[in-house]
């Protein structure tokens, strides 16, 4: 078994990761692991000084046979890489959907305007034959 490494993890049991948002720890490859216990105090030092309720700790956390840290997950959840990736695609493809009725709206309402010019014309004319 390698060396322990350090994770931090907030009020909430969520921990810190190399993106620098803070996750429940179901995906432990995402948490930002430091292998000494001193680099993870500063960073934890730097994310106080920005936010001032946080209230976090250093955890020592065994690696397992992947190199992840063994920890365990937050009450707390947080959406994991796969949700996140089928929540922006859905909103992709609502995107897309909204874009392709916004077209086919716009073709339709030419075809409407031609219509409407010969009526507005016919009008003038039985306005101009009437006087």
């Amino acid at each position: 078994m390698s060396e322990p490494v350090f994770v931090i993890r907030n009020q909430l049991q969520q921990y810190w990761t190399r993106a620098g948002e803070w996750v429940d720890g179901r995906e432990p490859q995402r948490l930002l692991k430091f292998r000494h216990r001193d680099e993870a105090l500063n960073q934890l030092v730097e994310l106080s000084a920005r936010d001032i309720d946080l209230r976090g700790e250093v955890l020592r956390a065994d690696v397992g046979e992947r190199g992840e840290p063994a920890v365990d997950p937050s009450e707390h959840l947080t959406p994991t890489l796969a949700e996140i990736a089928a929540a922006k695609a859905a909103e992709k493809e609502a995107e897309t959907a909204a874009e392709e009725e916004a077209a086919a709206e716009e073709d339709l309402e030419p075809a409407a305007e031609a219509d409407a010019e010969p009526i507005e014309a016919k009008d003038s004319e039985a306005a101009n034959e009437a006087d």
